[in-house]
């Protein structure tokens, strides 16, 4: 028998597997297809003060081994959110959910940390200073160790619940941002979000985005992630959650090994929306095939 059970800031999961925000919307979308209560948690569709459209379409661009995505928050805003979505999660998952934040100024992300984080189902808030798709707020955060920081102590001061990170790839040293929020204040780090790309149509010779730009997601790019993860668990000493390619219950183990505590799986639900529970049921079979007995044993092993 293994034990898949990992600690994530002071809550224990039943396992470390943790569908991302945007792919697995407010839940209960996917509960219709699976009791989503096997899950370790997930994190909900990022949620701002106001309600947000997102960006024109065309949103999606398909890539090899991957996906751009330039969807640009779309939500109905937090109070609307914490009125219908969580009502209506709260009837299909009895686990603590984790609330992923995103803003456009510093009083925004503390007007929506404040709110989501008085909901008992909230254990967790993941906050987002990294969303390429979005102006005036977003990934202008996170790219800066002093601006990054600037927003978590804000945040720290709004709740005493866990705060996870949210780091983008799209920076050159990521360790000192990880750092900086540590220093700041934040009880976990999440890491990465999408990498900037883009694609032409040739036959119209302009982007196939309406945005130009997306976030790039998919298979491809976990070497990248497994790297960045590696590289921010020596940085820190708070919990790590690695995302960025996961597909597989392969990939969570190696990414455990890179540093990260529990991971979050992302595109893959859109190709397949049985993905995050299939992982997690062929954890403990990839578990037997390399002697791994208890997960928690495993995290940082590669260093």
């Amino acid at each position: 028998m293994v034990d898949t059970k990992v600690d994530l800031c002071g809550i224990t999961m039943d396992n470390p597997v943790i569908p991302a925000s945007g792919t697995f919307g407010y839940g209960y979308e996917f509960a219709e297809l699976y009791d989503i209560n096997c899950l370790g948690t997930f994190s909900f569709k990022g949620t701002t003060k106001e309600p947000r459209f997102g960006n024109e379409t065309p949103r999606i661009a398909e890539c090899p081994s991957g996906m751009l995505n330039a969807v640009g928050l779309q939500n109905p805003g937090v109070e609307k959110v914490i009125k219908e979505e969580l009502p209506r999660l709260a009837e299909v998952f009895s686990k603590p959910v984790m609330a992923n934040v995103s803003g456009f100024s510093i009083d925004d992300y503390v007007y929506t940390t404040e709110l989501l984080a008085q909901q008992e189902q909230v254990g967790w808030l993941e906050i987002n200073i990294s969303c390429p798709n979005v102006h005036g707020g977003g990934m202008s955060f996170g790219t800066d160790p002093c601006m990054a920081a600037d927003v978590v102590k804000a945040v720290r001061k709004a709740t005493g619940k866990p705060l996870i990170i949210k780091l983008s790839p799209n920076v050159t040293d990521i360790a000192a941002i990880a750092r900086a929020c540590e220093e700041a204040g934040a009880d976990g780090i999440s890491l990465i979000n999408t990498l900037m790309g883009m694609r032409i149509d040739p036959g119209k010779r302009k982007p196939i985005l309406a945005n130009t730009t997306g976030g790039y997601s998919g298979p491809a790019v976990f070497p990248v992630a497994l790297r960045m993860v590696y590289q921010v668990y020596d940085a820190v000493s708070i919990p790590v959650i690695g995302m960025g390619g996961i597909s597989s219950a392969e990939d969570v183990i190696e990414m455990m090994m890179a540093g990260a505590c529990a991971v979050e799986v992302g595109a893959a639900n859109l190709v397949d929306p049985f993905a995050s529970r299939d992982i997690i049921a062929d954890l403990p079979r990839v578990m037997g095939n390399y002697g791994i007995s208890c997960l928690r044993d495993i995290i940082g092993a590669a260093h």
